[in-house]
Formats: C-alpha cells, sequence, structure tokens
C-alpha cells in the first residue's frame, strides 16, 4: 500500500492502545506508516514514483504487525503506541532543537532531505508547522502514557521497536558498523543491565544481537529523559532480512518467530 492510497480520508496522527491495567509496558512503534496525507505530500519535491521508492527505503515495514502479535500473546497485554503517519511528516524520535545529531544530513525531525541525501523539501522550508501540528501533539501524548503507567504500575518500560536494512543507506552516519541480526539501542541511564539481559536472551536465536550499531539510543519522552530512572528504554531494531524482501517488500515467517520472542520480552518485564 503506498501514501496515494491514503489521500482521500483523514488519517490518525497516532494510537494508543490500551493493554492491561497493570503492564509497565509500553510498545512504541514510531516508524511503521507509509501514510502521507495530501497536506504535507505538496510540499515534498519527489514524484510520486521517487518518493514510493523512498517510503520503501525509509519505512519499518510490519513492525506494527510484529508489535500487535506481540502484544496478543503476552500473559500481560502490554500497551501500544503506533504512529500512523510516514516519518516522512514528522519523526518523532528526533530532537527538535540543534541537539539533533541527523540535522547534519538534512534528518531531523523534519527531514529536508532523503535516505539517498536528494532533496526532499525546498530550499528555506518552514518546519515549524508541522512540528506544531504533529510532532509536539505526539511528544505530549507519548509523555501522558508514560505518566500513566507510572501511575498505575509504579514504573514505565518503554520498548522501541524499529528495522532497518541489511545494507547500508547514504543516509547512516554509523553505517560502517556491525549489523547484527538484532541492534539492541541503549541509554546510558534508562536502560538497566536486567533490560538489556532479557532482551539478549529474548532475541537470542536470530543469529546474534549486538549494541548500537548501526543505531544507537532509545527514546524517552523529554520531560523524562536523563531525569527519572523509573522508566526504562531499550530499542529493538530488527534487520529486515531476518522477517521481510527488501526493500519494502512482503514479510515472511521470521515474523512470527519475532513477535514470540518480543512476547517473551515482554513476559519477563511484566512478571
Amino acid at each position: 500500500m503506498n501514501h496515494r492510497d491514503h489521500q482521500n480520508r483523514r488519517p490518525e496522527p497516532f494510537e494508543i492502545l490500551p493493554g492491561a491495567g497493570t503492564s509497565p509496558v509500553i510498545l512504541h512503534v514510531p516508524h511503521s506508516s507509509r501514510v502521507v496525507p495530501e497536506p504535507v505530500r505538496s510540499g515534498i519535491l519527489l514524484p510520486d514514483g521517487e518518493l514510493d521508492r523512498e517510503l520503501d527505503h525509509i519505512t519499518d515495514s510490519h513492525t506494527a504487525e510484529i508489535a500487535a502479535a506481540a502484544a496478543g500473546a503476552c500473559a500481560v497485554t502490554p500497551w501500544r503506541f503506533v504512529n500512523g503517519l510516514s516519518r516522512l511528516v514528522v519523526d518523532p524520535e528526533r530532537f527538535p532543537d540543534e541537539r539533533e545529531e541527523m540535522l547534519a544530513v538534512g534528518m531531523g525531525a523534519v527531514y529536508t532531505h532523503s535516505t539517498h541525501r536528494e532533496r526532499l523539501r525546498p530550499e528555506g522550508f518552514d518546519v515549524r508547522p508541522l512540528l506544531d501540528r504533529y510532532f509536539h501533539p505526539y511528544a505530549q501524548a507519548m509523555t501522558r502514557a508514560v505518566e500513566d503507567r507510572l501511575e498505575a504500575a509504579g514504573r514505565a518500560v518503554i520498548i522501541d521497536v524499529h528495522s532497518y536494512p541489511t545494507e547500508p543507506l547514504p543516509y547512516e552516519l554509523h553505517g560502517e558498523g556491525p549489523r547484527p541480526p538484532i541492534c539492541l539501542g541503549t541509554d546510558p541511564f534508562h536502560t538497566p543491565a536486567a533490560l538489556l539481559a532479557a532482551a539478549g536472551s529474548a532475541f537470542a536465536c536470530f543469529g546474534g544481537t549486538g549494541l548500537d550499531s548501526p543505531f544507537a539510543g532509545t527514546y524517552v519522552p523529554l520531560p523524562y529523559y536523563g531525569k527519572d530512572d523509573r522508566v526504562a528504554a531499550l530499542m529493538v531494531e530488527i534487520r529486515r532480512d531476518t522477517y521481510m524482501s527488501e526493500p519494502g517488500g512482503p514479510a515472511g515467517p521470521g515474523l512470527t518467530a519475532l513477535a514470540a520472542a518480543l512476547t517473551e520480552l515482554v513476559d519477563e518485564l511484566s512478571s
């Protein structure tokens, strides 16, 4: 399904799918959608065919399905926070200011360049309306979701579900490093050793896990970032050849195995 299939209806910017009241876990799926609303599409320079190819490369295809299958099998259902729009609208996981290192390749909170470092939006494009319309409401809703888990469960565990291409793309700043089947992105403050160990055990059967290469870090809402150690977080980056045809193709049998591993991780974190 490509971006044109959604132009005639108003897409939801994000969806919060409730889990068990006692669950501390939020499965966060920020990059699974290909939806680009028409008002946003009009500000993108790429012709339709090139935009579809860009979406093939930049979208973490089928990660929402992995998270949904995992959640459905868990003993204690986790919460899910799923981005309904493409990261070409805004990327909710970027810093919205000069702290963001991806600004160096035109891929901050609002991308001005593509995965192949081609211009995506015009020179001098004003990113503020997109930040106001999409980025800030998303961040506020995710902050509330974490606050709700803290109030209900006394802690919150964000598992960031991503995927990445087998071969590096030109935009990658650290593409020369290892590309293991499962890359675990960590934060020195928000990723405790027990969380990392649980993930390493759950995903051990996919041919190896690695840390912070080719992508590092994990998502924590800014009001909690570096401040509240009740909020734990881990990014799970799945190399795409483990479960799908690249780029942007259908999922294969690996999806079921990955969902089972994610279920195992969530069950361990919820116990």
